[in-house]
C-alpha cells in the first residue's frame, strides 16, 4: 500500500468522502478484490508508508505521511494483519510509526515489522486461524538513511542487505516458534526497485529462511514491480508482488498479483502450503479514482504478470494462476 498525493488515487478518496461527509473513503479502491481478501482465513498486507493525523499535513514521495482513512478500507475489504517495516517506516519519525500502529490497532487490523516498545519488539505476532497458530514477521533492507530512533534501535526490524543479514528473521521465527506457532511467514521488503527479476541479494535471503524449519513462507516487496514466484528447499517465496495500489510513472508498476497459499497439516504434524496460487491483479482508473482488479486471460496485464511469475520454474512446481 503506497498511498501518493495529488493524483487521482487520492482526489478519488477525497470525493467519496465529500459524498459522505467524512473526509476520505478509500474503499472503493479495494471493491473488485474485496472478495477475494474477505475469503481468506488470513489475510495480510503490506502497508508501506506511516500514517498522518486524521487533518494531515499529508506527504507523498519521497517522505510520506498519508490518510489515515486507508486503515478503515484495509479492513472493511478484510485484512486481518499487515507488514509495516520498510524503507519508509520512519519517515515522519517514532511519533509517525506510534500513530501508524495506534490506527490499526482502531480498526483491529495487526501488525509486525515496527514497534513502540522494546518489549514489543521481542514479542512474537501469533495470530490463531482455524485452530492453528500463524506467526508474522516483517524486516526491511534500510530506512532510506534516517537513523533508527536515538535510544530505540527496536522500533523499526531493519537489516543490511549487504551481507545479506538474515539472522534477526531467523531469530523472530525461532522465537515464535519457541511461542507456539505452528506456521512463520515471513514479509522481506528488499532490494532493487524496478527489476522484473529478483536479485541475487533476494534470492540469497530466500534461500537462508527457507533453509530454516523456523520459517515456512517468504512474502517479498519493495520492487513495486512483480517479481516470480518460486519453491525452495520445498517452500514458497513469492519475490515481489507489485504494488498492490500505487500511482507511479512507470507502467509495470500498475501491475501486481494476490498471493494464495493454503497449508495442510501432514503426517509429521507440521503444517505445508499444500497449494500455491497467484490472482493477477491491475490498478485501473474507476470514477473519479483508481480501484484494483482482477484481471483473466487474454488480458495484457494477465498475460505479462503470468509470463513473470513462471521465469522460476513456479508452474512445474504447482503454482496455479487463477482470476478469482
Amino acid at each position: 500500500m503506497l498511498i501518493h498525493q495529488g493524483g487521482a488515487l487520492v482526489e478519488g478518496a477525497a470525493a467519496a468522502g465529500r459524498a459522505q461527509g467524512a473526509g476520505y473513503d478509500f474503499s472503493g479502491v479495494f471493491t473488485n478484490v474485496a472478495p477475494v481478501i474477505g475469503a481468506a482465513d488470513l489475510a495480510i498486507c503490506h502497508l508501506e508508508v506511516p500514517l498522518a493525523p486524521p487533518e494531515g499535513p499529508f506527504e507523498g514521495y519521497p517522505t510520506f505521511a498519508a490518510q489515515p482513512q486507508i486503515v478503515d478500507a484495509l479492513a472493511g475489504a478484510g485484512y486481518d494483519t499487515c507488514s509495516t517495516a520498510s524503507n519508509h517506516s520512519m519517515d515522519v519519525g517514532f511519533d509517525g510509526l506510534v500513530r501508524t500502529l495506534d490506527a490499526l490497532d482502531a480498526r483491529g487490523v495487526g501488525h509486525t515489522g515496527t514497534f513502540r516498545t522494546d518489549q514489543d519488539s521481542q514479542t512474537p505476532h501469533i495470530m490463531t486461524v482455524g485452530g492453528v497458530r500463524v506467526a508474522h514477521i516483517a524486516w526491511t533492507y534500510g530506512l532510506n538513511g534516517i537513523p533508527e530512533p536515538t535510544g530505540q534501535p527496536w522500533a523499526v526490524n531493519d537489516f543490511d542487505p549487504a551481507l545479506p543479514q538474515v539472522e534477526g528473521m531467523l531469530a523472530d521465527a525461532a522465537r515464535a516458534r519457541f511461542a507456539g506457532a505452528d506456521v512463520v511467514i515471513a514479509s522481506v521488503h528488499c532490494c532493487t526497485e524496478y527489476v522484473t527479476d529478483p536479485t541475487a541479494t533476494q534470492v540469497a535471503i530466500a534461500q537462508a529462511l527457507l533453509a530454516s524449519p523456523d520459517i515456512d513462507l517468504v512474502l517479498g516487496h519493495h520492487a513495486h514491480v512483480v517479481q516470480p514466484f518460486e519453491q525452495v528447499n520445498g517452500k514458497w517465496v513469492a519475490y515481489g508482488l507489485g504494488n498492490h495500489i500505487a500511482e507511479q510513472d512507470l507502467p509495470a508498476t500498475y501491475d501486481s498479483v494476490i498471493a494464495r497459499f493454503t497449508f495442510t497439516r501432514g503426517s509429521d504434524g507440521r503444517y505445508a502450503v499444500g497449494t500455491a496460487e497467484a490472482i493477477p491483479t491491475h490498478i485501473q482508473s474507476q470514477g473519479d479514482g483508481l480501484t484494483v482488479v482482477p484481471t483473466g486471460p487474454g488480458d495484457p496485464s494477465f498475460e505479462r504478470v503470468t509470463e513473470i511469475l513462471t521465469r522460476r520454474g513456479a508452474t512445474d512446481a504447482g503454482l496455479t494462476i487463477t482470476n478469482r
